[in-house]
């Protein structure tokens, strides 16, 4: 085992990726950030039946879209199971030489029957054992477990865990048909990679003796273990799809920031004081796994919102029009040049927990109104109201320059020419420009949409009102 740090995030990938799978990949490459160490990235795709090329791009993506590099892993080849059976088979002809391994042909159907027994008993299903000194040369491959005594996993967030071997199964490590299963596969993978710590779901933490027990068999060091806790819902039960959203990439499409699901997903189940808020590199300079909590964390999605909108009123014009870009081709939204969307987002970020609900309180900026709030509409659209408008019309034509405070000037001259309030004009105007009665400072808005615009949406609402 190396003396350095080496960690891997293995998914199977049989759909999107979790965010629960997104925490542990996160909770392994801080921890391989922090020691100077090595974060891989790993395939689990041994279950044919599920797992997909389109499903490893679509966890390849969203490990990327959150930022977690990796060091070693895909693209190079090497790092699917499916393209590692000769070390799997290596392995286990050695257990089988060794005596610490035996073969078995027990009908599936025995082992079924015996099993259904013992449910009825209500006892846990241990294999008798009845193939163990028959010398079999074929058949499934059995790891053979001690007959007395304990494992003991010295796990990183759990503390000491005690599995008595009576309790613990001769489990198959390949199949009647050669083919590996997935506690044999991880272990001659881990040992492989030299893997120092493996930090994972703690519904792994039932699977860590017989793979203690393994390690033990073929002569290698056995890793760190960190087990942790799972992600719950509101109702503390695991999180699942009937909770809402579980996958990075459907809160990707909510269109939550990278920085900020990261953020939350660190703050699951880990603390550093009173901190919520932490830049990528505190994140790294601070995080150890011994601070990581074993009790399950519930997730809220108003909590992450929060956070959302914290990093949107904390980034720059640039990287939102960036993010932003893509929503508004997907809402059939025009998008104008990159400087002038930045300046309209920039208006809209205290106003946003989201991108795509900055998308939709904007929308103003990006199409005409196609309607009117009703309740100003019947109090401001009047033949008074359509007056005022072209008279400011006429005002706003010849201004120089169409700036926020040129308009401002403006507004304020011609209310104390009319003997009103700023208040009174500015609401019809913004009424008429967004179809709303709240939007971000007006004289902005007017300045972003440019006059001809200001006044073709003027004349469109003077149109709308009575005569």
């Amino acid at each position: 085992m190396s003396p350095q740090v080496r960690v891997r995030f293995a998914p199977s990938p049989t759909g999107h990726l979790h965010v629960g799978g997104a925490r542990t990949a996160l909770f392994n490459w801080l921890f391989a950030r922090h020691h100077g160490g090595v974060f891989i990235l790993r395939i689990e795709d041994t279950d044919r039946s599920r797992s997909t090329d389109e499903n490893i791009e679509f966890i390849v993506d969203a490990l990327r879209w959150l930022g977690l590099d990796w060091d070693e892993g895909p693209p190079a080849s090497g790092y699917r199971q499916t393209e590692r059976f000769d070390l799997y088979r290596a392995a286990a002809a050695r257990l089988g030489q060794t005596g610490r391994a035996y073969h078995c042909d027990c009908p599936p159907e025995q082992l079924d029957a015996e099993r259904k027994a013992a449910e009825a008993r209500k006892e846990t299903f241990r294999y008798s054992g009845r193939c163990r000194d028959r010398g079999l040369t074929a058949g499934a491959l059995r790891l053979r477990i001690p007959d007395t005594g304990a494992t003991v996993v010295h796990d990183l967030i759990h503390g000491p865990v005690v599995f008595e071997h009576q309790q613990l199964d001769d489990w198959i490590l390949a199949r009647t048909d050669g083919t590996p299963t997935y506690n044999f596969c991880v272990v001659v993978d881990d040992v492989e990679m030299r893997i120092s710590h493996v930090i994972r779901g703690n519904d792994h933490l039932s699977n860590t003796p017989k793979q203690v027990l393994c390690y033990e068999a073929l002569g290698y060091p056995v890793p760190a273990f960190a087990h942790v806790s799972m992600i719950l819902g509101a109702d503390r039960s695991r999180l699942s799809k009937r909770h809402g959203a579980t996958s990075v990439q459907a809160y990707r499409e909510q269109g939550i920031l990278p920085e900020a699901l990261v953020n939350y997903l660190a703050r699951l189940g880990w603390s550093h004081g009173d901190q919520e808020i932490f830049t990528r590199a505190e994140l790294v300079e601070r995080f150890d796994i011994k601070d990581v909590s074993s009790s399950g964390a519930v997730f809220d999605q108003t909590k992450l919102e929060w956070l959302s909108q914290e990093y949107i009123k904390a980034s720059p014009g640039t990287r939102l029009a960036e993010l932003v870009r893509p929503l508004l081709a997907e809402a059939g939204l025009p998008a104008p040049a990159d400087a002038r969307l930045a300046a309209m987002l920039e208006t809209l970020r205290e106003r946003a927990k989201t991108l795509r609900e900055m998308v939709e309180v904007g929308r103003f900026y990006f199409e005409r109104p196609t309607g009117y709030d009703d309740k100003a509409r019947a109090k401001l659209f009047t033949a008074d109201g359509a007056r005022r408008l072209r008279l400011v019309s006429e005002r706003l034509a010849a201004v120089e320059p169409f700036t926020a405070t040129a308009l401002e000037g403006l507004y304020r001259e011609t209310v104390a020419a009319l003997g009103l309030k700023l208040v009174d004009l500015a609401q019809l105007t913004r009424l008429s420009v967004t179809g709303r009665t709240a939007s971000p400072p007006l004289f902005d808005v007017l300045a972003l949409l440019g006059r001809e615009e200001v006044l073709a949406r003027l004349r469109a609402a003077v149109e709308a009102m009575p005569r």
